[in-house]
């Protein structure tokens, strides 16, 4: 599906939904993350989390899109249009549009951590475990301001 495609669903959704025309642009946002979409205030545009309509298909889509028109819809009536507002909440039950979109199956894995750094101080022998490594160049010991030295780099089972 591409962004004309997209147009023309959104445009139906607006007209079998909520009986009223849909006027502004709606894109994929392949930036969004966290969100299957967001509408715009300032411009009136909506924008879509292809990922969403890739992994869960069109029906998470179509929910998406009716959850945005919501927005759009009353923002443009001069009603509550955020998420807490009542018309809000009404709107959704009367389209049957989801109040939230479903995770994603894949989600961005952590990074593991692989390994431990450990620093001690010339003076003091005060030790450091860091995970990242220091400039010993520029980095001295917070208890005494001795010099540091790398003592040893532990592995780490993931």
């Amino acid at each position: 599906m591409n962004d004309d495609e997209l147009q023309r669903l959104v445009e139906q959704i607006s007209i079998e939904s909520f009986h009223r025309l849909f006027r502004h642009k709606a894109t994929f946002n392949a930036r969004l993350r966290s969100t299957g979409g967001r509408y715009l205030l300032h411009s009136h545009n909506i924008e879509i989390n292809k990922k969403y309509f890739e992994q869960l298909g069109k029906e998470e889509l179509i929910g998406i899109i009716k959850h945005e028109l919501c927005h759009y819809h009353l923002h443009l009536e001069g009603k509550g249009y955020r998420h807490r507002d009542q018309d809000f909440r009404t709107l959704l039950k009367q389209v049957d549009a989801p109040r939230f979109c479903s995770t994603l199956p894949e989600k961005p894995k952590k990074k593991t951590l692989s390994k431990m750094l450990i620093y001690q101080c010339k003076q003091c022998g005060h030790l450091y475990k860091r995970k990242r490594t220091v400039n010993t160049s520029k980095y001295v010991c917070g208890k005494c301001k001795g010099k540091l030295m790398k003592v040893k780099e532990v592995a780490l089972n993931s």
